[in-house]
This record gives structure tokens, sequence and C-alpha cells, in this order.
């Protein structure tokens, strides 16, 4: 597989997932759509697990981790679709661009990471201020719209929280097994929610919902899990570090232009604060060590 396909479908699938996710809800329910989803995912990634001859172990660290994915795939998920019902889809993408900073928050506090330099800080200060700003703009759009966005925030802090558990347990699975495990796990408990929320399936699915809901569920679910991890494997670490900074911009205009979603300034200003705190998170580090030996070499030449 070409890298940088692999790359570009990355970005593509990320950036059109939050508005498939919105689009897939309409006129059969959030829970429903969620629950249809997983159980396309499940399907796919057991399928393409037996094509592939490759393994679902179920000894005790296994099992671990499919229970901290697949609980973090139910509540992160179905925090997702439910506060999409309020917000702009694009606004998804940009709330969970914060997943690598809570995730080496939380790797710091959990693992001892010694990983929260006073230039990381700086980026998540910057970072933070940026979210504040577009929880302001929450607060002037109303009660529903915060609400939503506090559920976005919600799912990336369960999914960063999923992140650092798997790492503390330790694993040497593939991905597709580990993603296999976490949807087995989770699909009774999409199930079951939809059963006690609802129960009912729709007599008629509009097509716009039901072609959102198979790609979201073979794409969204499998086939960006695998080009992700394609490319971390495949590729250095400042190209991966890409993805997340170009996906939230994307899907801020894929909003825009394809669902007529309007974007207002401040949102626009809490993104760039955002991405420019993740960039310095990222990669400020290299700029400061590179300032460091630009003085040196001056003082040697002086």
């Amino acid at each position: 597989m070409s890298v940088p396909l692999a790359f570009l479908g990355t970005i593509l699938i990320w950036s059109t997932t939050p508005l498939a996710i919105k689009w897939s809800s309409a006129g059969v329910g959030f829970m429903f759509a969620v629950t249809a989803r997983m159980l396309i995912g499940t399907v796919a990634c057991l399928v393409l697990l037996a094509a592939m001859r490759g393994k679902l172990p179920w000894h005790k660290r296994a099992i671990q981790i499919y229970v901290a994915e697949g609980v973090a795939i139910f509540g992160s998920m179905s925090c997702v679709y439910w506060g999409t019902q309020f917000i702009p889809s694009g606004l998804v993408s940009v709330i969970f661009g914060l997943t690598p900073l809570l995730t080496g928050l939380m790797a710091a506090l959990w693992l001892n990471e010694q990983s929260l330099t006073p230039v990381k800080l700086l980026g998540m200060a910057c970072a933070f201020v940026g979210l504040s700003i577009i929880f302001g703009d929450g607060f002037n759009a109303g009660r529903e719209a915060l609400m939503g966005m506090a559920a976005i925030l919600i799912a990336v802090i369960m999914h960063s929280a999923s992140t650092v558990w798997i790492k503390k347990i330790g694993n040497d699975m593939s991905v597709l097994s580990m993603t296999s495990g976490g949807l087995v796990v989770a699909l009774p408990l999409y199930l079951l929610t939809w059963l006690l929320v609802d129960g009912r399936i729709p007599e008629m699915i509009p097509h716009k919902a039901a072609w959102s809901i198979v790609y979201l569920g073979l794409l969204g679910s499998v086939m960006g899990f695998i080009l992700f991890f394609y490319v971390l494997k495949h590729s250095e670490a400042s190209r991966v570090g890409l993805i997340p900074l170009v996906t939230p911009v994307s899907a801020l205009l894929i909003g825009s232009l394809f669902n007529d979603e309007a974007i207002p300034h401040v949102v626009w200003s809490g993104t760039g604060l955002i991405l420019f705190g993740m960039s310095v998170y990222q990669w400020g580090h290299l700029l400061l060590r590179r300032r460091v030996v630009v003085a040196a070499a001056q003082e040697e030449q002086a």
C-alpha cells in the first residue's frame, strides 16, 4: 500500500466521519444509527480477521484490553452521536483534536511518564484557551449547543483514558484483533441500550442515513483504523502528527460546504488556538532544540 495514499485516506475518513455521523442519525435516531454502525463494523472486522487468518486471543490480558477498548467505544461514541445532534459536525473533529494532549496529560499522571515539559505545558495551555473560547460561544448559542460540546469533550476524555489504560495493561496484539475484540465487547452494550431506549427498527431509513451508516461501519470503524496504523508504522512521527492538525479544519469546511453549517468567527479563532497549541505540543521542543544548537554554534564561531 502507498503510504501517501494511506495518509490521504486517513485524513479523508477522519474529516468526513463527523458529518456522516450527523447524517446517519437523521430520521432514525442516534441510538439506532450508532448500534447499526457497530453491528456492521463488528461483522466486517471479524470477517476480515478470519480472511487474514488472524486470531482473537482470550487470555487474561487480551480480555482486559477488549474491556478497556469496548467500554471506551461504547461510552465515547454514544456521547458523540448524542452531542452531534446539537452542534456543527466540524466541531466534533476540533474537540477530538485535543486527544493527544489529554492522553499525554493522563499518561504523565497515571503512568508517571516524564512528558510534561514546559514547552508541552505551554502547548496545552494554548489549546485549552482555544477550547474555552469555543465553549464561550456555546454559552451564547444556547444550552443545547453547550451540552453537545460537553458530550464531545466527555467522549474525548473517555477515549484518552482508554488509550492510557491499554498502555498500562500492555499490548502485543495486532490492531485488527484489538479492534475486533473491543467491538465484540461494545456491541452487546449498544444492543441493550438501544432496546431500553427505543428498540424500534425504523419502517423507512432515508437513503442518506442508510449510506452514512454503511460508510461509518465499513470505513469509519474498520478502514480508518487500518490506514491510520499503517501510516503510523511506515511514517515518521512528524507526518503522523499532521493528521490531527489537518482534520479539524477540513471537517469544518466539509460541514460548511455539504451541510450548510454556519461556523462563527469565534469558533475559527478557538480552532486556530487549539491547532497552534497542538503544534507547540508536538514540535515545540524541536524548535527550541534547534535554537539552542544554533546559539551554541554562533558562540563557537565568536
